[in-house]
């Protein structure tokens, strides 16, 4: 039997059989491998096919936005029918298109000429192969590339990861929401310090999230269609009479883009960095949630719910690793590594063009890959977190010194009120508070012994560290 691609023994250079040799296709990354099932939904905007087919659809469109505008003299309206049928180019877009555009293209060695072809392959079929000229009419490749992009990001953006990440602050919400009224010793510099509420540091991590969500939510996605160095010179040199920027300007905004009047050769791509910017920043928030979650779970404010079968540790039976957050702080680094290369080199193109955006662009699935896996990984790890409230209440009840702020506030409040005896009250707070563990009895008989009013040493005296959160859970409505 001859040999194949499956079965010839072809090893690398250091000896060791090639795995790429094999007939099965194996992915040189994670995130067409081992996390494929988790970024799927992104293939369907941010794929190199998924690029392939939307460069489809803007030709398409350009097509039909001219005749029926009749710029063209000569090139009237199409009927409904021609119409419906030009669009079935893009919504039987498939894998043989894809082999299909292929082939084209290692003929002609440029993707969007590729694309040309492989739509004026189909015009007689539709009876309207006199109008093959004008596919692609004045159109640099960069007009179909620009506006591809756009709409593959913003499918990809308003689609799926904006709805994954809104989903993944819900969650996070909803637990500040239980959670609002459970005490919690704070740590500033890592040191005990003011309690809050687990709820209300939930609930500052919601609002700060939503925050760039909005921010991403009110993106602008702008897109131009003016030729080679963005005159419409070709435009007006072969139909001079026609209206050039009405009909960029309608065709951009009737794909859902915003027109940007005035590019070189390329849409300068600003849109994208802020874009971008504002999602890497939603990462490293995210990270820093993470980070927190993870640091909580250390001191067991959380306990993990084990799953069913899971291993821990390959030597150690005991361990419930929080893999979920490590995973998605890697993740979210990658991510926005990736984000701040594209945010920085997009904005920059040598004189009217150059390809380093061309090239960069290429990646943009895989920065929103990387942060889409992330907030897949934090929601499945908050969805196995128990709160433990117990350890939360004994950790509290371990450091009375923190109400040495209230004490001594009071005794300012009492100062200014004209008690006598209140004098230099962060002194004396110090002096009993720092580095020393204060318990309950102590704390009260500094109290009673300080000759507050009555009614300031009752408030005190009824003081605990996890009475002493202020409106921590009222605050949490803020989220609504």
């Amino acid at each position: 039997m001859p040999e194949t691609a499956a079965t010839a023994d072809t090893r690398t250079p250091s000896g060791r059989l090639a795995l790429a040799a094999s007939d099965h296709q194996i992915a040189l990354g994670p995130l067409d491998g081992r996390y494929q099932s988790a970024v799927a939904p992104l293939v369907d905007y941010l794929s190199e096919a998924a690029l392939n087919r939307d460069r489809v659809a803007v030709e398409v469109e350009w097509l039909i936005h001219l005749t029926s505008n009749s710029v063209l003299p000569g090139a009237g309206p199409l009927t409904a029918a021609q119409q419906e049928q030009l669009r079935a180019i893009v919504t039987e877009f498939d894998a043989a298109s894809v082999t299909e555009l292929a082939e084209i293209e290692a003929v002609t060695v440029h993707d969007v000429k590729a694309v040309e072809y492989y739509i004026g392959r189909r015009l007689p079929g539709i009876g309207i192969d006199h109008l093959t000229a004008m596919v692609h009419f004045g159109c640099t490749s960069e007009d179909i590339n620009n506006l591809s992009y756009a709409l593959g990001v913003k499918g990809a953006v308003e689609d799926v990861w904006l709805p994954a990440a809104r989903a993944l602050v819900a969650q996070i919400s909803a637990m500040a929401e239980d959670n609002r009224a459970v005490p919690m010793l704070s740590r500033t510099h890592g040191q005990p310090a003011t309690p809050t509420t687990l709820g209300k540091e939930l609930a500052v991590i919601a609002h700060r999230l939503n925050r760039q969500l909005d921010r991403i939510a009110r993106t602008e996605y702008l897109g131009k269609i003016n030729g080679a160095t963005g005159t419409y010179a070709a435009h007006v040199a072969s139909v001079p009479g026609a209206d050039w920027e009405h009909v960029a300007k309608s065709f951009v905004e009737g794909l859902g883009l915003t027109w940007n009047p005035l590019t070189t050769q390329i849409e300068s791509h600003d849109w994208q960095a802020e874009l971008y910017a504002d999602v890497a920043r939603f990462n490293r928030i995210l990270h820093n949630v993470c980070t927190d979650i993870w640091s909580y779970i250390s001191i067991g404010y959380f306990v993990q719910i084990p799953v069913a079968g899971a291993t821990g540790s390959s030597t150690m039976p005991h361990k419930v690793n929080p893999i979920r957050f490590e995973n998605a702080e890697a993740n979210l680094e990658i991510s926005s590594g990736l984000l701040d290369v594209l945010g920085s080199t997009l904005v920059t193109s040598r004189w009217q063009r150059d390809l380093t955006d061309s090239s960069s662009q290429r990646n943009i699935g895989v920065a929103f890959g990387h942060s889409l896996l992330a907030i897949s990984n934090v929601a499945k790890g908050l969805d196995r977190l128990k709160v433990a409230e117990d350890v939360l209440a004994a950790d509290l009840d371990t450091n009375w010194e923190v109400l040495g702020e209230a004490i001594q506030m009071v005794m300012r409040a009492e100062a200014i009120a004209g008690v006598e005896g209140m004098e230099n009250p962060y002194e004396r707070l110090k002096d009993l508070t720092r580095g020393h563990r204060v318990d309950a009895a102590r704390m009260q008989e500094f109290v009673q012994g300080l000759g507050l009013s009555a009614d300031a040493e009752a408030r005190l005296l009824a003081l605990t560290p996890g009475r002493y959160t202020g409106i921590a859970d009222k605050l949490v409505d803020h989220l609504k």
